[in-house]
Parts: C-alpha cells; sequence; structure tokens
C-alpha cells in the first residue's frame, strides 16, 4: 500500500498566485494519479478539506467529533473506501489540555493536533491505527513536548500504527530521536530504506521547487510493515506546485505475521 503525507499549505489569499484556489485541482490531480491507500494531510481549513472531501470520491475523510472552525488548521486522514474499514477514532489537542478546542501550551506558536483511527485493511483482514499530526514550527520545547505526547500514545498500542506528518525539524532532531527509535518501536520510512540525507531529501520548497528546511515530512512505521521504496513526490504542473511542501510517499506492505519482533522487518529485502 502506499502512504503519502501532503502539508496542503492553508488557505492564504497573500499567496497570490499561488493561493488554493488556484491549486486546488493539482492536489486533486497529484492524489488521484499516485492513489495512496493512505492520505495524511496537513494545514487544510475546513473549507479545503471539504474541497477535497467532495473531488476524492474514492476516499473517505476521518474527522470524527471535530469542532468546525473556520481559521483552523487541521491534519486530517483521508483513506480508501476500497481498502479500509474505519473501526474506531477521534482526535485530540497537543497540549496539556487535549480536549480543549484550540488549546496550546509551551512555547508553540499555534494549537496542534493529532487523529488517529484504528482501521481494518480489508485485503488481508489486519489492524493498524493511522495517525496523522502537525508539530509546531516556531516553538522548539513545543515541538519535543508535542512528540513526547504522541510518542505515549504509540506505547500504549497493541495494533501495528503508521504516523504520518509535518513535523517541522529533521531526522538529526530530538523529535526524531523520540519518535524513531526502539522506544516508541517506529522506524523511518526513507531511514529504512538507507536513502541519503541531503538536498534532495528535502521536502519543503515555499512554490519555488528548491528544497529548503531539511526533510521535514516523514512517514513512521512499527515494525508490522515492510518498507518498499520511498519517493519525495517533485510534481508540478507548467512550473507551478500544488503546494509549498513535496508530497511525500512510502510504499509498504504488511510483514508476515511468523516475522520475529524488532527492526529487520521494515528493512528492505
Amino acid at each position: 500500500m502506499l502512504l503519502m503525507t501532503f502539508n496542503l499549505r492553508f488557505e492564504n489569499d497573500r499567496d497570490g498566485e499561488n493561493s488554493w484556489l488556484n491549486r486546488r485541482g493539482l492536489v486533486v490531480q497529484i492524489v488521484k494519479k499516485y492513489a495512496p491507500s493512505l492520505l495524511g494531510t496537513q494545514e487544510g481549513t475546513s473549507s479545503q478539506l471539504a474541497y477535497l472531501r467532495e473531488n476524492l470520491p474514492d476516499y473517505r475523510i476521518h474527522a470524527p467529533n471535530r469542532s468546525v472552525d473556520a481559521t483552523c488548521q487541521y491534519p486530517t486522514l483521508f483513506y480508501r473506501s476500497d481498502r479500509f474499514q474505519l473501526l474506531e477514532g477521534s482526535e485530540f489537542w497537543l497540549s496539556k489540555t487535549p480536549l480543549v478546542h484550540r488549546s496550546k501550551d509551551w512555547d508553540s506558536a499555534f494549537p496542534r493536533m493529532m487523529s488517529y483511527a484504528l482501521l481494518e485493511d480489508l485485503s488481508v483482514s489486519r489492524k493498524l491505527w493511522a495517525i496523522v499530526t502537525h508539530l509546531d514550527h516556531i516553538g522548539a520545547e513545543a515541538r519535543l513536548e508535542q512528540a513526547r505526547i504522541i510518542a505515549n500514545w504509540v506505547q500504549q498500542q497493541t495494533e501495528p500504527v503508521i504516523l504520518m506528518g509535518d513535523f517541522n525539524t529533521g531526522p538529526d532532531s530530538s523529535v526524531h530521536e523520540l519518535l524513531a527509535t526502539g522506544e516508541t518501536g517506529l522506524r523511518d520510512t526513507w531511514q529504512a530504506l538507507s536513502k541519503a540525507e541531503n538536498d534532495q531529501s528535502m521536502t519543503h520548497h515555499g512554490f519555488i521547487g528548491t528544497p529548503q528546511k531539511g526533510r521535514i515530512d516523514w512517514v513512521l512505521l512499527s515494525r508490522h510493515f515492510v518498507v518498499r521504496d520511498a519517493v519525495i513526490i517533485r510534481d508540478h504542473f507548467d512550473g507551478r506546485y500544488p503546494s509549498d511542501h513535496f508530497p511525500y510517499a512510502a510504499q509498504v506492505e504488511w510483514a508476515r505475521q511468523d516475522m520475529p519482533p524488532g527492526p529487520d522487518p521494515l528493512k528492505k529485502e
């Protein structure tokens, strides 16, 4: 199955020719072209997510018990309805008061959220947790504390886990060390393939196609999956890009159920 994390860039009229109305069709084209089984988006406002829901009929949007706020940016899961069945799920704010709408703590510039769903993969009758998140872009303390909340949640789960998001920090950070270690049982799909960390691995480009800010968009997996491929999608249309981030996609498959625990199942065979 293909997993994709995609920061949409929020609906901001100050973006001029790169405003949402001018590129929303490009976002839909990208999703339809690559047809991920699971899609995790970041920065989507309610109107942006409504557009995607209407124009991606093969997908269901997971937004349980969501307080709809026109100015809020939500990390959101889309899943293919022909591949997955939703069993349960919810979402909460990455703060000291997670059930308080738009709550934030530490030095976080914006409220940040984690959305999660327990899905059944109908092709193999196996369950997994799919998580989508977006950590703060300003507060270093906040990013680490937000990551700690996610790590603690992951450690409490017994089902396989897929974590997708914009973490606003690179693979050499304390956030990555916390989330992509043996402590959580998660591994970085890019690193599982021993891919290089260089200019070509950066995922933010500011609408100009020139990589910036490092590899800040990740897909992390528990040991229950084998990584087959990973790619940073640089598609553009007459020089125009669907977002200021490149989407990142990882092709994975279920590991055999008789394989032993540990990191080995994540290595490319």
